[in-house]
């Protein structure tokens, strides 16, 4: 009879009428659960606070003392991360029941791995080993002939590993071989990519890695902190516990952050002056016109009470603003593609090699979209105002080598 009633509702063959469920039921649904996964909502935030802060202050503090050490041992540290975040890359489309039909098939991975290390890293710091070891002609003459025959010695290894690849395909496991050739490329692609810029960037200046490096340090820091206290709107739907009110204070935060690191960094010769070779001495050198600072004096409407009555500003303040607004906007996005890269497998993190924090690809996602942007500013911006008096001298001793040169070789034909 109550069917009777309602001649177009959709019903059973028990008899109960089925109701459709209205589109703004599933947003209204959507949204609670996206209040519930917000931070500020969850209980056991303290907890993992704790955790995540226990393992930030042993980073900070072995970062740190690597910084102290120098330009060497922070590339000894890129090529650790490297490792360890190829690992968990090629973990990530592992499938153990494939790989033991295919035994050796897991050292090709890493055949090709360190075969793109020796290419990316002979071509960054070939020169600079040649600059360490000119006083020793034995060591020169190897070094050279091996910088000669460099992208020899990589083609033919990677030859080699693409003929292991080819004679270790098995049938029906075609799909599964090409699949993990295909991905261990990609992994090389993004991981070296990132690389050859980092290092880079160290032997330009350690601030041109450390003060981009911190800057992606404490804007996840304090997106943590605003997002624990006061996150209330999600940002995306990637990431369901990043909040608007952490995005807008930690960008807030990394701007004026950046502004004063580079005034303390660029004081410190250890950080400003570029390494030529690979020794790990004290630097002295010109610091260049970016680090020599300009003072100012403060208008008369300042209290008398205030201790300062000038300031002294770096000219590359103004260009740390540009890093600390590109880290505090642009650079998120790597984390938002790194969330949507595990949603894809998934999986809730990369690895979990760092307590509270996940893997070590997690926490190197917007390291890596931040060093090639420094890298590119530096040498679009940086590179031609920085010309140092030591420079010039060296552009002025290679002219006059070229006119000796001339001269000499022109008295002998005569």
């Amino acid at each position: 009879m109550l069917n009777e009633n309602i001649p177009n509702s959709p019903s059973t063959p028990g008899g109960r009428t089925r109701h459709r469920r209205r589109p703004s039921d599933g947003t209204s649904e959507d949204s609670k659960q996206n209040e519930r996964n917000l931070l500020v909502n969850d209980r056991s935030k303290y907890k993992s606070m704790l955790i995540r802060a226990y393992s930030t202050i042993w980073m900070i503090g072995g970062f740190a003392l690597i910084i102290y050490f120098g330009h060497l041992y922070i590339t000894a540290m890129v090529v650790v991360i490297q490792v360890f975040m190829a690992k968990e890359l090629f973990n990530l489309l592992r499938q153990v029941r494939e790989d033991t039909r295919l035994p050796g098939f897991r050292l090709l991975n890493w055949h090709f791995f360190f075969t793109a290390m020796l290419f990316v890293y002979g071509r960054i710091l070939s020169q600079r080993l040649v600059n360490t070891v000119t006083s020793d002609k034995f060591l020169y003459q190897l070094v050279s002939s091996l910088i000669k025959y460099h992208m020899v010695i990589c083609y033919s290894l990677y030859i080699a590993g693409f003929m292991w690849f080819i004679l270790t395909l098995k049938k029906k496991m075609y799909k599964y071989q090409f699949g993990q050739y295909a991905w261990t490329h990609m992994i090389l692609i993004v991981v070296f990519t990132q690389s050859s810029f980092t290092v880079a960037n160290i032997f330009e200046g350690i601030i041109w890695f450390l003060l981009p490096a911190s800057l992606i340090v404490i804007n996840d820091i304090a997106a943590y902190i605003f997002g624990f206290f006061f996150g209330r709107t999600p940002l995306i739907k990637l990431s369901p516990k990043k909040t608007w009110e952490g995005f807008i204070g930690a960008s807030i935060m990394t701007i004026i952050s950046a502004f004063f690191l580079a005034n303390v960094m660029g004081r410190y010769q250890w950080l400003t002056c570029p390494r030529t070779d690979l020794s790990t001495g004290w630097l002295h050198c010109d610091p260049g016109p970016l680090f020599k600072p300009d003072y100012f004096t403060l208008p008369g409407w300042i209290p008398a009470w205030f201790p300062w009555k000038k300031i002294s500003i770096l000219p590359v303040q103004g260009h740390a603003l540009c890093l600390g607004l590109f880290a505090s906007i642009i650079a998120p996005f790597g984390g938002f593609f790194a969330s949507g890269f595990k949603r894809a497998f998934k999986v809730k993190d990369f690895g979990d090699s760092i307590p509270g924090h996940g893997g070590i690809t997690d926490r190197m996602d917007c390291q890596m979209v931040m060093a090639v942007f420094a890298y590119i500013y530096h040498q679009s911006f940086v590179v031609a105002q920085n010309i140092s008096v030591d420079t010039i001298l060296d552009q002025e001793q290679a002219t006059l080598y070229m006119k000796l040169g001339q001269i000499l070789h022109q008295r002998m034909v005569g």
